[in-house]
């Protein structure tokens, strides 16, 4: 299954619809990428600097705030090949607008959490539909951009987005805790989101079924068991050391 691109102008009088997926709204989809992409990676330190005023409204201990973060580092790194492989399954364009309505929602159940179990368990989904986003964003980025002079254009600002999330993040969580309440770094989400819901269904072409590959099932849980230990490993030395072997209290 794949999203194809028309790479002629759209004639004089043709529809919204004829221009969807046209060669002339590239620039468009990568705004529309872009956006989705830095909500990805700004959503993994938004909420670094809020944490101490959530954990005073909800009220859990010093030892389980850092699972606010690595609930999300978790679910996003480990099934980020999952969520390349349903990108392929299902469409790039499907997968897309799935992982952004699911991660609004999560955002949304999180903003409004009134209790740390349910706090984690969005946190958990907000990583789990982002591992459907970014996937899916890099592939429609490469079937929009084929001509060798705009393609290294268009990688490159897709990048430096991707790189200022962690920056932004920061800076945007930090301004709503300030001037807003904890509980505004979940809901920050939902705009870039429908900022990019708009665009991906205005702007991407409906997918044409042409093959659906098969999924490796026993392959794909040995990867993300996998890429689940490496990111646990990493997230667990951060607090404790390279030789301890206890696990951190949830």
């Amino acid at each position: 299954m794949s999203t194809t691109f028309d790479r002629g102008a759209p004639a004089s009088g043709k529809t919204d619809s004829a221009r969807r997926g046209s060669h002339a709204v590239r620039w468009w989809v990568l705004v529309v990428l872009g956006t989705a992409q830095l909500m990805v990676t700004l959503d993994a330190t938004v909420v670094n600097i809020a944490l101490p005023e959530a954990q005073h409204d909800l009220g859990f201990s010093d030892g389980s705030r850092q699972w606010v973060i690595t609930g999300y580092a978790l679910a996003f790194g480990s099934l980020l090949l999952l969520g390349g492989r349903l990108g392929d399954l299902f469409g790039r364009r499907t997968t897309f607008v799935t992982g952004l309505i699911g991660f609004a929602a999560a955002s949304v159940v999180g903003g409004a959490a009134g209790s740390f179990d349910i706090l984690v368990a969005a946190r958990v989904a907000q990583g789990l539909f982002a591992a459907l986003l970014a996937p899916a964003a890099l592939s429609l980025l490469s079937v929009t951009f084929t001509q060798p002079t705009e393609r290294p254009k268009a990688f490159g600002i897709f990048s430096a987005l991707s790189g200022a999330g962690a920056a932004v993040g920061l800076l945007l969580g930090g301004m709503l805790t300030e001037w807003a309440s904890w509980r505004w770094v979940m809901y920050v989400n939902v705009v870039f989101a429908g900022v990019a819901l708009v665009g991906a269904l205005l702007l991407l072409a409906k997918p044409v079924v042409t093959a659906r590959p098969r999924i490796d099932i026993p392959g794909t849980v040995v990867v993300s068991a996998a890429l689940f230990g490496i990111v646990y490993g990493f997230a667990h030395v951060e607090s404790t050391s390279w030789t301890d072997r206890s696990p951190s209290d949830p």
